[in-house]
């Protein structure tokens, strides 16, 4: 009786952990958005394409800020 419940509960936890194994396996599958980018302009064709259009989104994103950042400390300064 006692080996019966044993493996009953060996197998519920092996279950258990296939489920979420295979929970996993499916969030590290999708693709991942780049933030503040929208999700219909994911970048198209080979890696190395992929990767310069990531690049050349941050840099155009990282400027913005810069420029938005030089515009308010613009009007600080002429705040004061």
């Amino acid at each position: 009786m006692r080996i019966a419940f044993g493996l009953i509960g060996l197998l519920i936890a092996l279950f258990i952990v296939a489920k979420l194994a295979g929970r996993s396996a499916q969030v590290l599958t999708q693709p991942v958005a780049v933030p503040g980018a929208p999700a219909a302009s994911q970048p198209a064709g080979n890696a190395r394409q992929q990767a310069q259009q990531i690049q050349q989104q941050v840099r155009q994103q990282y400027e913005q800020a810069m420029q938005e950042m030089q515009k308010q400390r613009q009007a600080l300064e002429e705040a004061q």
